[in-house]
């Protein structure tokens, strides 16, 4: 104990871990000195994750951990370790999956009980405080397993070398390799089709998640092939829009929730995180894409503009982690939901009156905990509510618009959920990826000069070539204690970097972001690359590994994990995967470790040809990584800075084209050596070709067209190559 009042999680620097300092119980960081404890002690070790987010573990929290009872059990009989999931993500990805091999099933808070060494042996998720829901007290599981570990040690002990055989077993994936084949497009398309809600929009019933690789694949196939397909435009389009106008999404401030808990997008799970709004960013900047409708570039420019207010690090850069479902212990969403009467409290009559009909709001609400409180969704149109209260259209628009912005100024004075203010790298790798594609496809310049300087300071602050890339850049407590060794950068971290330089590259013609790009994948590949059966894993190899933690074989850590599925982050090894062919096509020559970038990835493919299909949707990133194997990248080029040259850029990034880059090159300032590898081999006198106009150049298979002169020349171009093509090989002109 620090003192009379904190346990050890004062000193911690994560958020989670220092919302439970005041508790009873004698928490520890994971690390070797909690495993040391439990060895000399001769006890079981009592490990909770869970989030900063996350309802239930504020639940149990509150009823478990802030109990004396439980707390003078767990102390008398427990060494307690407490980790932050997105801290750690490795050591949350393996102590899942060995929850789930002991009981099909995990989620947050995940509760653990370890041998003294660290390896699971029982677990679960939430333990109610008494015996409800079909479950155990949690003092009586306390009990039950300190006795069991007393009394039935040797029986203990198996069981835990049985979970971690089959958590070894989980991701080897062995006997799934196979060749790379874009019949596996098909397979998670049929998945999707199979899944997909014709009512509400969406994928399977409650609870009810985005899948937004799905999506991106869905989208990506449609534009593709267009003739046909109408059922995939049903698709997104029917998801999207019912996602957008339910309750899932902030209809006040912009934004979508994680999850909801029904299957029509009315009740969500009220925490927001930065990786959901990120790649739905991304989904609906590309429906605007594929449709034209405005509708979706709406929602995206709205997600922006909450990521900007809530998200943001204004003065650094930088994008915050989430923000918290709750204010409180004892609410569930109340900062988010309204009563009837809280609506006519903060609106005129006439106010009230149409915001009550589009949001449905009634005596008779949505929550459990106070059926009094409505979740917001567009429940009626303006023309209808026109039409009911026999008013103008034009008068129902404006009275709605006065009353969205009246409620949220009226939102902003209740108490406000807690906004984790870590900057994580992987994640805002994601978002600069995110904010860069609205721009481009928006022309949002503020929204780029953000992702910009976000990058810049992740690459600063997080990304050193000798010590590799840093997982967490900034933890979100100005008084925690920071640690002395960082957390090592996860697969995923390098993965999304990799890609967000790339797209930094993109959107400025700037090179040393290609050269950061390249940088970060050869360490990738160096720390995280399986030489002999291909692939990657999530975590550097081994305790001696170049940058990996001291603890790396704590527990069940040692554990090798490639992971694959979307889950809800892209999978590490389709963006590893993604990440490789895109540096292919600006490189097209050795990494540093006598294979091509394109080799790797396709190694990579491979090791889940076998059985990615089978994973349907899961697998959706997969999919996207397959597309970008398996077509050539096209790429772009535009010289010049008049207007003819921004509407040739227009052109080009009005279509939807996922392995499409677009590039807008000052014609003044182009040689050869501004351009990465390929390109300045396969145009090395770009700037002559225009012959002192404007122009744009296509290029795709390492082969280049002849110059365009003309926008809808450009386009007419772009739409013919959005059919699947033969790849072509290395040429010229």
């Amino acid at each position: 104990m620090t003192d009379s009042s904190h346990n050890a999680l004062a000193r911690a620097s994560s958020s989670y871990l220092r919302s439970a300092m005041h508790q009873p119980i004698q928490w520890h960081e994971f690390g070797k000195e909690a495993f040391a404890a439990a060895r000399l002690a001769n006890k079981p070790v009592l490990l909770d994750i869970g989030a900063v987010w996350c309802h239930w573990c504020h639940v149990m929290d509150r009823e478990s951990y802030d109990d004396a009872e439980v707390a003078a059990i767990v102390n008398e009989h427990y060494i307690a370790v407490k980790v932050d999931r997105d801290e750690r993500p490795d050591i949350d990805s393996r102590y899942q999956a060995a929850v789930a091999a002991l009981t099909g099933q995990g989620g947050w808070p995940l509760t653990a009980f370890l041998t003294s060494d660290g390896k699971p042996f029982y677990g679960g998720t939430y333990f109610p405080p008494a015996d409800a829901y079909g479950r155990p007290s949690f003092k009586r599981v306390l009990l039950s397993i300190a006795q069991a570990y007393r009394d039935k040690h040797g029986e203990v002990l198996e069981q835990a070398q049985m979970v971690e055989s089959a958590i070894s077993r989980a991701e080897s994936f062995s006997a799934g390799s196979g060749k790379v084949s874009a019949t596996v497009i098909d397979a998670i398309l049929e998945s999707a089709l199979k899944m997909f809600d014709d009512v509400n929009g969406g994928f399977g019933s409650a609870p009810k998640f985005p899948h937004p690789a799905a999506l991106d694949l869905l989208m990506d196939q449609y534009v593709r092939t267009r003739t046909g397909n109408e059922e995939l435009r049903t698709i997104f389009v029917s998801t999207l829009e019912k996602m957008a106008r339910g309750g899932v999404y902030d209809q006040l401030a912009g934004g979508f929730h994680r999850y909801s808990v029904d299957e029509r997008w009315i009740v969500p799970h009220f925490e927001k995180m930065c990786y959901d709004n990120s790649e739905l960013l991304k989904n609906y900047g590309h429906a605007y894409q594929a449709t034209g409708d405005e509708f979706f570039a709406g929602v995206a420019r709205d997600i922006i503009r909450w990521m900007d207010e809530w998200l943001s690090d204004r003065a650094h850069g930088g994008f915050y982690a989430s923000q918290d479902a709750d204010y409180s212990m004892d609410d569930d969403g109340d900062y988010f939901t309204w009563t009837l009467r809280e609506t006519k409290a903060a609106l005129s009559e006439d106010e009230a009156a149409v915001a009550a009909l589009h949001y449905d709001i009634q005596e008779a609400g949505d929550m459990h905990h106070n059926p009094a409180k409505n979740v917001l969704y567009i429940g009626t149109g303006v023309e209808e509510i026109a039409r009911r209260l026999n008013i103008p259209e034009e008068r129902a628009r404006t009275l709605l618009a006065a009353a969205k912005k009246k409620m949220y100024a009226a939102r902003l004075l209740r108490p406000t959920p807690y906004v984790d203010k870590t900057v994580y790298a992987g994640w805002n790798a994601m978002c600069v990826s995110a904010y860069l594609e609205a721009a481009k496809v928006l022309d949002l310049a503020e929204a780029r000069h953000f992702a910009l300087r976000s990058l810049d300071r992740l690459l600063s602050e997080g990304w050193n070539a000798e010590r590799g890339m840093k997982h967490v850049i900034a933890y979100s407590d100005p008084r925690a204690e920071r640690r002395e060794i960082a957390v090592p950068g996860v697969l995923d971290d390098y993965a999304f970097a990799v890609i967000a330089c790339l797209d930094a590259y993109e959107a400025t013609a700037d090179l040393s972001y290609f050269r950061f790009a390249r940088s970060i994948g050869e360490a990738m590949v160096a720390g995280f690359f399986d030489p002999v059966a291909g692939g990657f894993f999530d975590t550097r190899g081994g305790a001696a590994g170049r940058g990996a933690d001291e603890q790396t074989a704590l527990g069940i850590l040692g554990t090798r994990r490639k992971p694959f599925q979307d889950s809800p982050t892209p999978a590490g090894n389709s963006a590893a995967a993604i990440a490789l062919l895109r540096l292919h096509g600006y490189a097209n020559d050795l990494s540093d470790n006598d294979a091509s970038y394109r080799d790797k990835a396709e190694q990579t493919l491979e090791v889940y040809a076998g059985v990615a299909g089978q994973h349907g949707i899961f697998a959706a990133t997969y999919g996207l990584a397959v597309v970008h194997f398996s077509q050539p990248q096209t790429q772009v080029v535009v010289v010049g800075k008049d207007e003819v040259a921004a509407e040739l850029y227009r052109a080009a990034v009005r279509p939807l084209g996922l392995s499409t880059a677009v590039l807008c090159l000052d014609a003044d300032k182009v040689v050869a050596q501004n351009l990465p590898p390929a390109l300045a081999e396969t145009i090395p006198n770009l700037p002559a070709l225009g012959g002192g106009r404007s122009f744009a150049v296509v290029c795709s298979g390492f082969a280049c067209q002849p110059p365009i002169f003309d926008a809808q020349e450009l386009a007419r171009t772009l739409g013919s190559q959005a059919r699947p093509a033969a790849r072509v090989g290395w040429a010229g002109f």
